[in-house]
């Protein structure tokens, strides 16, 4: 009985350091579902071939979840996200996570089915936006930008509809979430879109977009991690696979030169 329990003990510690051997063969990332998903896709390859690295791509369906799989340890980075929304979810749900690596911007555009430029525009038109805290506000300054509105100089990055403080066209907004932004477009005057779901709905940004976001804007994407795991060598890895020339070129292919290299 002894030695059976001895050899039980045994065979428990050779199946624990195997599963800890493959542990730090693999790296977990979570996104959104869409394009963005190519490009990890082509890290992916990358990454096992320069560093025998197995990168599992983890899919999500909208923007909140990915930051609570990090968080709670079910993945081990995403790539989805800018500056502005992870502070923003940082504030609001305090996870212990933070941003490693820039990857791209992804240009945000105002699109239409129904006019060809901004200043076309009528007056009372709906205007479709995301919902979310950091991308609303990043819309709705593009609408700025465009000179359809103008908003309170101290709202800065996070301001609402409530920020408006000059509104020519009367324009009226819908609050959407940024998944079912481009869905609207038959129904609205316009609509901000963020590029991946721009594309994912057979937008071309380049093409289709009535209003772009310049090269200068801050909004590149990055590569998140716990906090306590910045030092692991799997994300170093991932970082230098995901910044190849590889992944530059599946960028320029997928979005059509609206994929900036923000590293």
């Amino acid at each position: 009985m002894k030695l059976f329990k001895i050899i039980i003990l045994g065979l428990s510690v050779i199946l624990l350091v195997a599963c800890q051997g493959n542990d730090k063969n693999t790296f977990k990332v979570g996104t959104i579902s869409g394009p963005e998903t190519t490009l990890i896709e082509k890290a992916k390859d990358v990454a096992k071939k320069q560093f025998n690295l197995d990168v599992q791509v983890v899919e999500f369906t909208d923007y909140l979840q990915p930051n609570a799989a990090l968080n709670d340890g079910s993945i081990d980075a995403n790539m989805f996200q800018h500056q502005p929304f992870l502070d923003q979810q940082l504030q609001d749900k305090n996870y212990k996570i933070h941003s490693v690596a820039k990857t791209f911007i992804y240009p945000m555009g105002i699109y239409s089915h129904q006019i060809k430029n901004v200043s076309d525009i009528k007056d009372g038109s709906i205007v479709a936006l995301p919902n979310d805290t950091s991308n609303e506000g990043r819309a709705l300054m593009l609408l700025e930008k465009a000179n359809l509105i103008q908003l309170k100089k101290e709202a800065g990055i996070y301001a609402t509809p409530a920020d408006v403080t000059n509104n020519p066209k009367h324009l009226v907004f819908k609050e959407l979430d940024a998944s079912q932004v481009a869905r609207t477009l038959p129904d609205v005057a316009i609509a901000v879109i963020n590029t991946n779901y721009a594309v994912a709905a057979g937008l071309s940004p380049k093409e289709d977009a009535i209003y772009l976001e310049g090269p200068d804007s801050p909004y590149a994407n990055i590569i998140v991690v716990r906090d306590n795991e910045t030092a692991d060598p799997r994300v170093q890895q991932f970082i230098e696979a995901f910044q190849s020339d590889d992944v530059k070129k599946a960028a320029e292919e997928i979005f059509k030169g609206q994929a900036i290299p923000a590293w």
